[in-house]
């Protein structure tokens, strides 16, 4: 009787990261900037759609995101990862659009339309807020829960725009305080002072939210 050869263990190969990938693209392979994109474009373009409330406009920013990209690979270090240093490029076209934007409603209606009007609601996730998160794990039944999202994500909406941005870079796409305040254009200090009403306008929403569900509660007992 024949006994078996040992088994060798088949070697899995693991998918590059983006810093390996992003050294090959600078080095000229096509291929490795294309598996970049095909890694980072739903993410681009999730952010385009909550800065801009507009899915056509949000493909377009992901469209320049990429094309500016790999213009300007031989610029990226790797000081920050590759996500990030994206993301401040999608942030930045974003915004521009955005005073494109209010810049054409002041000229064309001869005042600043509504902050937040007709603006889809934004799904959250990752950490929301800094301060909130601990306090709001009581909903973590999953109706209550989707209720909670419902909240924020209106809440979210109808944030005005300066505020609305600095709060989907920071607590939403996570972004480091240095990169948004980059990306924005503002000083560290009044990056985070609209930070913090932000969050002080999430955390009202939360704790009506909160309120509006005991007073019913209450009124059903």
């Amino acid at each position: 009787m024949r006994s078996k050869p040992p088994e060798t263990s088949a070697r899995v190969s693991t998918p590059p990261d983006d810093s390996e990938l992003a050294q090959r693209a600078q080095a000229g392979e096509l291929s490795a900037f294309e598996a970049l994109v095909e890694r980072h474009r739903d993410a681009v373009y999730r952010l385009g759609v909550r800065l801009l409330g507009s899915q056509a406009d949000a493909a377009e920013v992901a469209q320049d995101t990429f094309l500016t990209a790999y213009r300007k690979l031989a610029d990226y270090r790797a000081e920050a990862s590759f996500s990030t240093w994206l993301h401040r490029i999608a942030a930045n076209f974003a915004l521009m659009r955005l005073r494109q934007r209010k810049v054409a409603n002041e000229v064309g209606e001869g005042e600043e339309v509504e902050d937040g009007e007709g603006e889809p609601s934004f799904n959250s996730r990752g950490s929301l807020l800094d301060d909130v998160a601990d306090w709001s794990r009581s909903a973590l039944d999953l109706t209550l829960d989707h209720e909670l999202r419902d909240a924020i994500d209106s809440a979210v909406a109808k944030l005005p725009k300066d505020l609305k941005e600095v709060f989907v870079l920071r607590d939403l796409e996570g972004l480091s305080y240095e990169d948004v305040a980059l990306a924005t254009g503002l000083s560290m200090p009044a990056m985070k002072s609209r930070l913090h009403r932000a969050r002080l306008a999430l955390r009202a929403a939360i704790d009506t939210f909160y309120a509006e569900r005991d007073d019913g509660a209450g009124g059903r007992g």
